[in-house]
């Protein structure tokens, strides 16, 4: 008797599993479908990152070289399309590169590049933090206070771990304009920063003791 019922519960129960696949067979389908897809895509679109990795990579390579062979104007054109093309890895590095070796003239375009890699691109944070501070450290001869304040401003109100830097950057650059009052000030500031770099430390001390102790 008990298996009997065990047998006719079976049934029933393959017999409510194929009333449910034949209603819902268009949901199924659908489904598995759309499962699929975008497994597809997910594994195409990672292969068409990678090949355009590798192909930015290979001609970020090639530049170095045809750099290094004397074929400077194509390797300046080249790098700067590196830089356009927007990416993590190899975008900050070609304008390094450019920047380095002193192949762009035109202080307006280097920016225009640092406005790409900074603004245009998913960066890590302290990575954009150091890139705005070496855009700062470039134009640092050339702009006045405000213009290098608003360029830090991003490092000066965070905890990066280039505060630091930039605080000693301003600092120096008002010592540079005899202004020792607001020097001071952000040498002071350096003192109390968290995360602080032990040798931007030990350089703001010496420059308060020595300089500015008046």
């Amino acid at each position: 008797m008990d298996e009997e019922i065990k047998i006719i519960n079976e049934k029933t129960r393959n017999e409510r599993i194929k009333i449910f696949l034949v209603e819902n067979k268009k949901i199924i389908i659908s489904t598995i479908t759309i499962l699929i897809f975008s497994i597809l895509s997910f594994y195409s679109y990672k292969i068409y990152v990678d090949s355009q990795k590798r192909k930015l990579s290979d001609r970020y390579n090639s530049a170095i070289i045809e750099y290094n062979n004397g074929v400077r104007d194509k390797a300046i054109i080249s790098l700067k399309k590196v830089i356009t093309d927007k990416d993590s890895t190899y975008s900050p590095l070609a304008l390094y590169f450019l920047i380095d070796n002193n192949l762009i003239d035109n202080r307006i375009d280097v920016n225009k590049f640092f406005d790409i890699v900074i603004n245009k691109i998913s960066l890590e944070t302290e990575v954009r933090n150091l890139i705005i501070y070496k855009k700062a450290l470039y134009n640092a001869d050339y702009i006045d206070e405000n213009e290098l304040l608003n360029i830090l401003k991003p490092l000066l109100n965070s905890s990066s771990v280039w505060k630091s830097h930039a605080l000693y950057l301003v600092a120096e650059f008002f010592y540079s304009k005899n202004e020792k009052e607001k020097a001071k000030e952000f040498f002071n500031q350096i003192i109390m920063t968290e995360n602080l770099n032990q040798e931007i430390f030990n350089q703001a001390q010496k420059r308060l003791n020595r300089d500015l102790s008046e």
